[in-house]
């Protein structure tokens, strides 16, 4: 029988989040529900991402691969797991309601970065569990946005 260590899904987490070989940045962006981001998903372009303007930009938030960014990074014996967070993101909505236009942010994704947007990789996603507004002024935070490896 093979299995991961939960020292193997540590080091995979850092050299992957970490290590700026593969791609420079990754990014995370904010998605309506109009289509579900499933782990089938593989593109940006297979998803709807909220209007830009009022505090968001397009392709959402620039992350380096490093220990600022990615700010915590554990191995977890006693659930034999290991995981990674992301710093706290921040959208502020100035001019008017963030998103702009539409119904709201439902997904956080992660992505790779892919020049075109359409074509980045979708790493990773999080359900927001209701379609987010804020207003001028407010702030709409992802805090400890967490990936899991685990063995089933």
């Amino acid at each position: 029988m093979a299995g991961l260590t939960n020292r193997g899904k540590y080091l995979l987490l850092s050299e992957f989040f970490r290590n700026p070989t593969e791609f420079t940045n990754l990014y995370v962006a904010l998605c309506t529900s109009a289509a579900a981001p499933t782990a089938d998903t593989n593109t940006f372009s297979e998803l709807t991402e909220i209007t830009a303007g009022n505090g968001y930009t397009a392709g959402g938030i620039s992350l380096s691969r490093n220990g600022t960014d990615f700010d915590v990074l554990t191995e977890d014996d006693a659930t034999d797991r290991g995981y990674i967070q992301i710093r706290d993101l921040v959208w502020t909505a100035s001019g008017g309601d963030l998103p702009s236009s539409g119904s709201g942010a439902r997904y956080a994704i992660l992505t790779d970065d892919n020049g075109t947007q359409g074509s980045r990789q979708i790493i990773a996603y999080w359900d927001l569990t209701s379609d987010r507004t804020v207003s001028t002024g407010q702030t709409l935070t992802l805090t400890n946005c967490e990936l899991r490896l685990n063995e089933s």
